[in-house]
């Protein structure tokens, strides 16, 4: 995911559209250490697995569908956006959901 917000920052500096192309970006690269953070430390933090896998789908349907939107001329499907958008912020609150579980006994 870093990779890929790194590759459409690039996309969108050298005559790409800064709004589809830098929005993307800006998600895949916002996201991204929330992830390597999630799996570092998933031992420890109950909804870890729960929370990366939501963030890293919503990610995933939204930038997609702002990188369609960009290459293709539409959207990824009707309505990606959103899914995509809210999946993240379902996601957001599952991480902080963790803070009122028990941490796991290693």
């Amino acid at each position: 995911m870093g990779a890929a917000g790194v590759a459409l920052a690039a996309a969108a500096s050298h005559g790409g559209d800064t709004v589809f192309l830098g929005s993307a970006s800006t998600m895949c690269l916002a996201h991204a250490p929330v992830l390597l953070g999630l799996y570092l430390g998933y031992r420890y933090f109950r909804t870890a697995t729960l929370a990366a896998l939501v963030l890293g789908l919503g990610t995933i349907i939204f930038a997609g569908d702002l990188v369609s939107r960009h290459y293709l001329g539409d959207r990824l499907f009707p309505l990606a956006a959103p899914v995509g958008g809210t999946g993240m912020m379902l996601g957001w609150l599952i991480v902080a959901a963790g803070a009122f579980f028990r941490v796991r006994e290693v």
